[in-house]
């Protein structure tokens, strides 16, 4: 008969408890004022800090779009910096499209 530690399988379970990392995507387009104020660099920031990947940049009709993909519980987080804004921000609009992942492995970037 083998006999197993408790502390050996408190170790392996917990491999098992934790549930995977989600990978989700989302398309954001944020209205309000939020160009000239220094939105793109807040969204590349809580990107970054979020480990959250993709891009930003200024739409020709005044909004911002982003396009982020990531851990569903850190996109969340990131959801919530984006509809706060930088301190000059006025946020009145998201909108939200879920979207397939790419599989971009890589960098959050202001175009």
């Amino acid at each position: 008969m083998r006999q197993v530690s408790i502390a050996h399988c408190r170790v392996s379970l917990a491999r098992y408890d934790k549930p995977a990392f989600v990978i989700v995507a989302r398309r954001y387009v944020i209205g309000g004022r939020v160009q000239g104020v220094g939105f793109r660099y807040f969204t590349e920031a809580a990107a970054v800090r979020e480990g959250i990947l993709g891009w930003v940049r200024n739409m020709p009709d005044g909004r911002v779009e982003v396009s982020a993909e990531g851990d569903a519980d850190a996109l969340e987080r990131f959801e919530r910096s984006l509809r706060h804004g930088p301190p000059h921000a006025r946020v009145e609009r998201v909108d939200v499209d879920d979207m397939i992942p790419t599989g971009r492995e890589t960098g959050f970037n202001i175009r």
